[in-house]
């Protein structure tokens, strides 16, 4: 696609998006919660991060590549959950795993997603991971885990930083929710957006209704137009370290907690069972006072670094944000709004492009960092 040619970083390709995007769907991603501290403040961290270079070296020969989990991947990165994706394009579930499986990286799937992870898994393949909320209801819950394990799901991350609705108020503003409010505005820019109504919002009408949450049990598959049966699919305030614990004896594959900020949980779970964690403030989507995820690294890594996997997520835009987080102490990072940007923009292609300016950028950092392989990205490399 010619425009995705003309993107040439991430930043392009939000801008790609926006414009293809109804407003209430563009806001979604895009926004965060209440003032949208934490969304600045998590790209303020990596901002504050300066590289020391090391030279003169013969950095001609580099090598991206490194392990997650024991298994190689073509760079430390992977895609992060993200549940509204296939509204922001068609199936862009399916877009992502092919893109990510081009690229040698794991696609992770979100509990909300559009489509059915044993679908993906049959239709794609690839190193698959599987996003989980506890639900209130928790044998509901443990047969979801049941089923993406014996569809093949790797790695199971279990979200534990979101017990309670954020307070988004733009969504309530904008007739974002469950269930979808039709507004006169927001049907207005719906029909505004010809690109995404036909391409997106129309496949769906064609093949089987409105677009529903095909994870969850056939009895709870309702379309986003009609509320789920509350409270049994809510979100949980009483996911705890015993939950962890049950969730690891009932998951074959390796266990990920996403949403640790704090060392001294991350040394819990470990002790839990989990084989690591994602240092995440949710991409600064929940509490608007939380701390760069950036800043919270350090001391997660000295808590835990060699115990267990460690990645970051939240404000990640650039290849050198990669850089700076293994510098840090994370294994890899995982990205959430760039990739859901870029299907929003471009489906499959959109991704595949923002996969490889992310590989091109870190590259480059390397290079003139003085970093041969992910290895030698240590931190003397940075400084405050």
């Amino acid at each position: 696609m010619a425009a995705l040619d003309d993107c040439y970083n991430i930043a392009d390709i939000r801008r790609a998006a926006k414009r293809r995007l109804p407003k209430s769907l563009f806001e979604f991603i895009d926004r965060a919660t209440e003032d949208e501290l934490a969304v600045r403040n998590n790209r303020e961290g990596f901002e504050r991060w300066r590289i020391l270079p090391r030279a003169p070296l013969d950095v001609s020969k580099r090598e991206l590549g490194t392990t997650l989990f024991g298994k190689p991947v073509s760079m430390p990165m992977a895609i992060a959950p993200t549940g509204a994706a296939g509204l922001m394009w068609y199936e862009a579930e399916l877009c992502l795993a092919r893109a990510a499986k081009a690229a040698g990286i794991p696609y992770t799937m979100a509990t909300g997603s559009m489509v059915a992870f044993e679908r993906v898994a049959k239709e794609v393949g690839g190193r698959l991971w599987f996003q989980l909320y506890v639900w209130p209801e928790r044998s509901i819950t443990y047969d979801l885990v049941r089923r993406v394990a014996a569809a093949g799901a790797e790695v199971l991350q279990v979200t534990v930083d979101t017990p309670v609705p954020p307070n988004r108020e733009y969504n309530t503003r904008n007739g974002f929710g469950l269930p979808f409010r039709p507004t006169l505005a927001n049907m207005t820019d719906m029909t505004l957006h010809p690109r995404w109504l036909v391409g997106t919002l129309l496949k769906y009408l064609l093949e089987d209704g409105m677009p529903k949450m095909r994870n969850h049990p056939a009895e709870f598959n309702n379309a986003r137009t009609r509320p789920t049966i509350a409270p049994r699919l809510t979100l949980s305030d009483t996911v705890d370290l015993a939950e962890i614990k049950r969730l690891r004896d009932i998951f074959p594959g390796k266990l990920l907690v996403k949403g640790i900020m704090h060392p001294a949980d991350a040394v819990a779970c470990m002790d839990a069972g989990a084989d690591g964690v994602v240092v995440s403030n949710h991409g600064g989507r929940n509490l608007d006072a939380a701390m760069a995820t950036i800043d919270a690294l350090p001391g997660i890594a000295a808590a835990i670094g060699g115990r267990g996997t460690i990645i970051l997520d939240s404000g990640v835009r650039r290849g050198l944000d990669i850089l700076k987080a293994v510098a840090l102490g994370a294994n890899a990072v995982q990205t959430g709004r760039a990739t859901l940007w870029a299907a929003g923009a471009g489906g499959e292609p959109g991704v595949a492009r923002a996969l490889a300016l992310f590989r091109h950028e870190l590259d480059t950092a390397m290079a003139n960092s003085g970093a041969r392989t992910i290895e030698e990205i240590t931190a003397d490399l940075l400084v405050r």
